[in-house]
């Protein structure tokens, strides 16, 4: 009994060896005809196959939404004000706590003041009796008046457009420029960067980084050369190549210096003249500048002629009221945010998005 026995698990020992010989040669045969050499390290995919991209590309590529980049935002005058909806009854406290808490996002004591005054009186005039229609009805007075503003970017007339972007020392014009260019070349425009800054020993050679990872042409100019000529190059560089856009660069520079506003409206002048077509002047703006910024934007209005603003590193400022206070004052529109360090991390102003975040509706 006990030698039939050990013969029978004899047998299954055997037929399991052999079932997973087979197993083994049918994986390396199939090894074999999928790659072009011998093992696994030359496996090659089929030609003509998509191969998806690394995860750190993948995750590059994939911009940091409006809503995340205004978390700090949330987290300190978004929260304020939705703990504000659990009150009961109004009184004389909460509108000085409303108008507080608006102030710690920057919009600024004069804007804060009128914006909390219309709410009240709208409040007053349509007979609510809660916290919670108050709180919707601030929203509702906000967005009153971002939700009619044209934030589309101007690319009409003759070919190639250009976007000149101006702004003080380190609020991101490079940054924004790179990303700017990835955001057109995936639209599949072609575009030429135009180095401006020339002053700035790094410059130049920062942009000529982001204008790699976007994947479009760049021309440059000597160190300490004209940034005008440089643009002009640049347009007359596209419009030979048949180019649809032309993104400048141009030097920081503080709003209070005159002789540089000075040139900044030389290169607006120059390149008015340049093949193609000035269709924006974009205003990059730090958010965590606050009020400041919309003294930036007063005084490069004055010079250049801004048509729009980019608002940069909002996700590292709860001072995202600037926006606001922009469009109110001065009735500039917010055409692009910057939410991360990312290349995509630049996406449209969405002022739904932006008032929900601010008023504690958001996510």
């Amino acid at each position: 009994m006990h030698v039939v026995l050990l013969v029978f698990v004899y047998l299954i020992a055997v037929a399991i060896v052999a079932t997973g010989g087979v197993l083994i040669a049918r994986q390396r045969s199939a090894r074999v005809r999928v790659g072009k050499g011998i093992g696994v390290d030359s496996i090659a995919e089929p030609s003509g196959s998509s191969v998806p991209p690394p995860a750190e590309t993948a995750l590059e590529e994939t911009p940091v939404p409006l809503s995340s980049g205004m978390a700090r935002t949330r987290g300190v005058v978004g929260a304020a004000l939705a703990r504000m909806r659990l009150r009961g009854g109004l009184d004389e406290a909460f509108w000085s706590e409303m108008e507080e808490t608006l102030l710690l996002a920057d919009l600024g004591l004069v804007i804060t003041s009128e914006l909390v005054a219309e709410t009240r009186q709208k409040y007053r005039m349509t007979g609510l009796n809660s916290s919670v229609e108050a709180i919707e009805l601030l929203r509702a007075t906000m967005l009153s008046t971002m939700m009619d503003v044209d934030r589309t970017l101007n690319l009409d007339g003759d070919p190639p457009s250009v976007i000149l972007l101006i702004g003080v020392n380190g609020a991101g014009k490079t940054t924004t420029i790179g990303k700017l260019a990835k955001y057109f070349a995936d639209e599949g425009r072609a575009v030429v960067l135009a180095a401006g800054d020339t002053f700035r020993a790094a410059a130049s050679d920062q942009l000529d980084t982001w204008a790699s990872r976007a994947g479009v042409e760049i021309v440059k100019g000597a160190p300490g050369g004209d940034p005008a000529a440089v643009v002009f190059d640049a347009a007359s560089k596209a419009s030979a190549k048949g180019a649809q856009i032309v993104i400048a660069d141009t030097a920081g520079r503080l709003q209070t210096s005159s002789n540089l506003m000075e040139e900044l409206k030389k290169i607006r002048r120059v390149t008015d003249r340049a093949p193609g077509t000035l269709t924006e002047v974009l205003l990059v703006i730090d958010a965590t500048t606050g009020q400041n910024g919309l003294v930036q934007a007063k005084s490069f209005t004055e010079a250049a002629g801004t048509t729009g603003v980019v608002l940069t590193k909002l996700d590292g400022s709860a001072k995202g009221g600037v926006a606001y206070a922009i469009e109110k004052e001065l009735g500039i529109p917010i055409k692009f945010v910057g939410t991360g360090e990312g290349i995509a991390d630049l996406v449209p102003f969405d002022p739904v998005t932006y008032v929900d975040e601010i008023c504690g509706f958001g996510s």
